[in-house]
């Protein structure tokens, strides 16, 4: 028995399947068709008692279905008997029987759908079925073959077409899975669009070490300090026997500490070249990711493969991120494990003989203090920026790489670069011989050499500027007050250059040129610095008045006033407040900050008032030096000299 969901007739109305009743069993009567449930026996219906939807209507005998016996399947439901079941009852065989033998369709009553019941028949029963229909629609005897080859061919197309969609959705289905497969290994070798998923098993670095046959302490400059130290370790991986034959033992790690671009990279990369080992390189951003136990692994792997290539160095850049100070974070639970794994391997139960760990760090004040005990990184060097010797020898060993006037002296502009690093230098021969390129030129002249200086100092030049005359005088006298006090003081620092020409913030500048780097100054040497400092302002005044007095002058004042408050705070360099130092003034009293106010007006009046009375004593030299400023825009030393002594300029 079929119902009317898996006909496809669940869509027509109530008169719509009485005609449709009525036309294909005709012989049974509308009234015949809405019996109620509890008619007699003798009639051509009988109730078929199914597991309905609810307990109340298997309770209760709600009629389900209404069966005719007269006729043989296929058998149409009505849609108001149409059972929606829920679920499907368990029967047992001598039930089943049972059934089977009360009905004469037992094997319809349990078929699924029309087509599937037509196809599980037996062939008999297949052709007395259709046999039966031919003769209900009264087709001639002369079209009954046509109608059963059409039948049948219909039947076949219609499984053929099952089939080819069936086909059709598996290669589909298998071609999206290839699909998504492929773009998931796409996305993972993007590290741009996803999180890469990237395997545990360690440091790409570690499983392919490098050999720096091609550096050595030669090509490190300016650090002599920290390469006489590094030695004794190349000593010790070239000739292990001759430390460990009398009992002792070298550090197995050396913290590098120093500021950025001081050449701790290179100084390890020179170690392994000196002694011609295996390089492990990896920075400490390269062990911790998202997944937890990743940094540990890599450790556990870096460490297995510095071993089996013993003696070798790993130099871990960058240590602070991964060596850091242990504390308790919710928000990193595991962020402990790589440091951990890191002290167990360094110094722990198993040893690493032959290996030598090198650290770098910028910060050695975050470092764990278990890892820098002694026993792991239990040997520090400290890599300072090069004194006026060291630039002068990285700035040689720089210009040899790049076509250069012989007469250039490097020490005037390793004079001029009080606190240039290795890199700061390098970057200055750089940008020194792309002006060359861009000025047409077929080689680096002093003149690069100081533009680039100037650049890197104060920023480019501002050419574009239009200065009004006015401004450009002001500028020229300002200027020229600085350079004045500074040629003619004792103690302050020679002039290296004067300019009006703009660079960054400022309309002008005046550039002195220490003869050494200054270690310590003296009293004299600071107050010298601040007369320089008031030069500028005084002019101004001198020149144009009180009233014309311009803005010029504020950096000048910060400058002043800062030394003013070192000497009376910090260096006891004051009589009334004597040798003490003020380092938090807000914790002092009132009366003590009153008094330290009182001590720094003092110094910066009575430097104010020698700066007037030099510029109003050497009042021709101030014009002379105004005007050759406005004439040239840019004078050195020795032309800055010459205007001074009263001789004429060269014609440039």
């Amino acid at each position: 028995m079929c119902s009317l969901r898996e006909l496809g007739l669940t869509d027509l109305g109530v008169r719509q399947l009485d005609k449709l009743v009525n036309s294909v069993l005709p012989s049974v009567s509308q009234q015949e068709v809405l019996l109620p449930s509890n008619t007699s026996s003798q009639t051509a219906w009988r109730t078929s008692h199914l597991s309905s939807h609810s307990f109340f209507c298997n309770k209760h005998g709600k009629v389900v279905y209404l069966c005719n016996e007269k006729f043989s399947p296929p058998v149409f439901s009505l849609p108001i008997w149409v059972q929606s079941r829920g679920f499907k009852t368990l029967r047992t065989k001598t039930r089943q029987l049972q059934l089977s033998s009360d009905r004469s369709m037992d094997s319809d009553g349990f078929t699924p759908s029309f087509m599937k019941g037509f196809l599980t028949r037996d062939k008999g029963l297949e052709m007395e079925t259709l046999d039966r229909l031919l003769k209900n629609r009264n087709i001639p005897d002369g079209q009954q073959d046509a109608f059963k080859s059409g039948f049948a061919e219909g039947f076949l197309r219609a499984q053929s077409l099952t089939q080819r969609t069936q086909d059709s959705l598996r290669r589909t289905r298998l071609i999206l899975l290839v699909l998504l497969l492929v773009g998931l290994y796409g996305i993972s070798k993007t590290p741009f669009l996803s999180v890469r998923f990237r395997t545990t098993s360690g440091l790409d670095s570690a499983v392919d070490p490098v050999q720096m046959k091609n550096v050595t302490f030669e090509h490190v400059k300016g650090v002599e300090e920290a390469k006489n130290e590094l030695q004794e370790v190349v000593e010790f991986l070239r000739n292990p026997q001759k430390f460990t034959a009398l009992g002792g033992k070298l550090p197995k790690g050396i913290l590098l500490v120093g500021p950025p671009g001081t050449g701790k990279t290179l100084l390890a990369r020179a170690v392994a070249g000196e002694a011609d080992v295996p390089f492990y390189y990896a920075s400490g951003s390269e062990f911790d990711e998202m997944f937890v136990g990743v940094g540990a692994s890599r450790i556990r792997n870096l460490f297995r493969e510095a071993k089996a290539n013993a003696p070798c160095v790993i130099f871990i850049d960058e240590l602070d991120s991964v060596g850091g100070k242990r504390i308790e974070s919710p928000m990193h639970p595991y962020s402990r494990q790589t440091i951990n794994q890191l002290l167990a391997e360094m110094d722990g139960f198993k040893p690493n003989e032959g290996v030598i760990i090198i650290g770098a760090t910028n910060f050695p004040e975050a470092l764990d203090n278990a890892l820098i005990r002694p026993g792991r990184f239990d040997m520090q060097v400290t890599v300072p920026k090069p004194d006026v010797k060291g630039r002068t020898e990285i700035l040689n060993w720089y210009l040899k790489k790049i076509k250069v006037d012989p007469d250039i002296e490097a020490k005037i502009i390793a004079r001029g670069t009080v606190g240039f690093s290795g890199a700061d230098l390098e970057n200055l021969v750089n940008q020194a011989a792309l002006k060359a390129a861009v000025d047409g030129k077929d080689m680096v002249t002093m003149k690069e050499l100081e533009f680039a200086k100037d650049k890197i100092l104060m920023g480019p030049e501002r050419r574009s500027v239009e200065i009004d005359k006015r401004n450009k005088l002001i500028t020229a006298y300002h200027e020229s007050g600085h350079a004045i006090v500074a040629y003619y003081t004792k103690d302050a620092m020679p002039i290296n250059k004067a300019t009006i020409m703009p660079r960054g913030p400022s309309l002008g500048h005046v550039s002195m040129l220490p003869e050494n780097d200054r270690w310590s100054e003296t009293r004299s040497q600071l107050l010298a610095q601040m007369d320089v400092s008031m030069g500028g302002r005084v002019a101004e005044e001198i020149i144009f008045g009180n009233e014309s007095i311009t803005t010029g002058a504020s950096s000048d004042f910060d400058s002043a006033t800062k030394i003013a408050k070192l000497m009376v705070t910090r260096f006891g360099m004051c009589e009334k407040l004597g040798v003490m130092t003020y380092s938090d003034m807000t914790k002092q009293s009132p009366e003590t900050q009153a008094a330290v106010e009182h001590e720094v007006r003092i110094l910066l009046k009575d430097s104010y008032e020698r700066a007037k009375a030099l510029l109003k004593s050497h009042a021709k030299e101030h014009k002379n030096l105004a005007d050759a400023l406005l004439m040239y825009e840019t004078l050195d030393a020795k032309e800055i000299q010459l205007v001074l002594e009263g001789k004429t300029l060269e014609t440039r």
